[in-house]
């Protein structure tokens, strides 16, 4: 059992003690702000005291049970709202519409897996009716931002020769613009429908949800004759769980605690690069 310890307050001094805690045998500096511990015992109290350390000190543990190499995986999929960008587009959306308030509030909900994401986001779509389409391109422009980190992380899959999509349940407006702008392959999201310039509060064609995302992820690895092992899923929120289910690994970044729960690895304080760390 490894066990990496990486993030903002990760240093030789911070990660010492949380090594100890683990019964780690040797220490290996990846980088200044990141460490494997070789060796470490992880029984539910040891990795209870780790966490706990580690949440004091702004660092991600990550107990890893074997050496994975990045060559084992043929294809990354990502979420986009919270994980692959820092918003969640609707709710910017909504801003300009006066109901940000509201919107959020069921966004977060439907993350958290309070809601059924496909009613939550028809409700939230429905509250846009009428609003200018030009609020769209104010939210990319002047709103949207990379999670930290996110650049990196895609060129270095795309180098090791890694299909990159992006599934969202958000939408086509803010997937594509993102497609041109960075190394992603294929991506999947919703259509809003605009008439006249203006959203109608209709969603056109199939809401992408948990099931379809996790069926992206399988013809995704079908398409290359591979199995759903082959693909490292990263996402936020409980919509992310189906797709996650099937991969053969699953990153948690800054997401929703049901999320973080179920996932192979959780990043809270790290920016996505750092899933990099977790590969020899």
């Amino acid at each position: 059992m490894k066990l990496i310890l990486q993030g903002p307050g990760a240093s030789r001094q911070t990660i010492a003690p949380i090594a100890v805690l683990a019964h780690a045998t040797h220490i290996t500096e990846i980088s200044p702000s990141a460490f494997r511990c070789d060796g470490v015992v992880d029984t539910p109290a040891i990795r209870e005291a780790v966490e706990n350390a580690c949440i004091e000190e702004h660092i991600d543990p990550s107990f890893v049970s074997k050496d994975y190499r990045l060559e084992d995986f043929r294809v990354l999929v990502m979420d986009m709202d919270s994980t692959l960008i820092t918003i969640e587009c609707i709710d910017e959306i909504a801003d300009l519409h006066g109901l940000k308030s509201e919107v959020a509030q069921i966004t977060e909900s439907a993350m958290r897996g309070e809601l059924d994401f496909r009613a939550s986001l028809t409700r939230r779509v429905a509250l846009l009716k009428g609003l200018d389409a030009s609020a769209l391109h104010q939210v990319f422009d002047h709103r949207l931002r990379l999670s930290p980190g996110a650049k990196e992380l895609l060129q270095a899959v795309k180098a090791a020769g890694i299909r990159t999509v992006l599934v969202s349940g958000g939408f086509t407006y803010f997937t594509d613009r993102l497609q041109q702008e960075l190394p992603i392959d294929f991506t999947r999201a919703n259509v809003l429908d605009i008439v006249d310039g203006k959203l109608t509060g209709l969603v056109i064609g199939d809401i992408i949800d948990a099931t379809i995302k996790q069926q992206t992820v399988e013809n995704e690895c079908a398409a290359l004759n591979l199995p759903s092992s082959a693909a490292m899923v990263i996402g936020d929120g409980a919509n992310d769980l189906d797709m996650m289910s099937v991969a053969g690994l699953s990153v948690a970044y800054r997401a929703k605690p049901v999320v973080q729960q179920k996932a192979d690895i959780a990043l809270n304080f790290s920016g996505l690069d750092a899933v990099l760390n977790l590969f020899r």
